[in-house]
């Protein structure tokens, strides 16, 4: 099965978190950190910085790892880097994605995630939490 390794951006803003919607493609509609593909001449965090620009045309400060998710798709295993974010500069204006929401911890649950992304709610709300105290 062929691998895919991508980057995911989990944006806080105080206590919330950025939510996307796709706008295309197999998952359209579906809910998801936003990230993309990491070209072979970059590390995790410059793709994150680059995609972010390029799908949001934000910069952002890339943080800590907080997960790498390994999923199972029927085409494909995707394996996705997940860093914790802030916005550095600009306004999360989107380019590539249908909607978008800042999403209290508490209501992460209230959107339909794809497969993959579903498995970090627990692990965001739990940094959340440990961010606050």
């Amino acid at each position: 099965m062929k691998t895919i390794r991508v980057v995911a951006a989990i944006i806080v803003d105080k206590d919330r978190i950025f939510a996307t919607q796709r706008g295309y493609g197999e998952f359209k509609d579906g809910w998801e950190f936003p990230g993309g593909k990491i070209e072979e001449h970059e590390t995790p965090k410059e793709a994150l910085f680059r995609e972010i620009k390029e799908e949001l045309d934000t910069e952002i400060n890339v943080g800590d790892l907080l997960d790498t998710v390994e999923y199972d798709y029927p085409n494909f295993h995707l394996s996705m880097d997940c860093f914790m974010c802030t916005v550095k500069n600009g306004k999360l204006i989107l380019k590539e994605h249908e909607a978008a929401k800042w999403l209290h911890k508490n209501e992460l649950n209230s959107v339909d995630w794809l497969p993959a992304d579903r498995g970090l709610i627990e692990k965001i709300q739990d940094k959340m939490e440990e961010m606050e105290r």
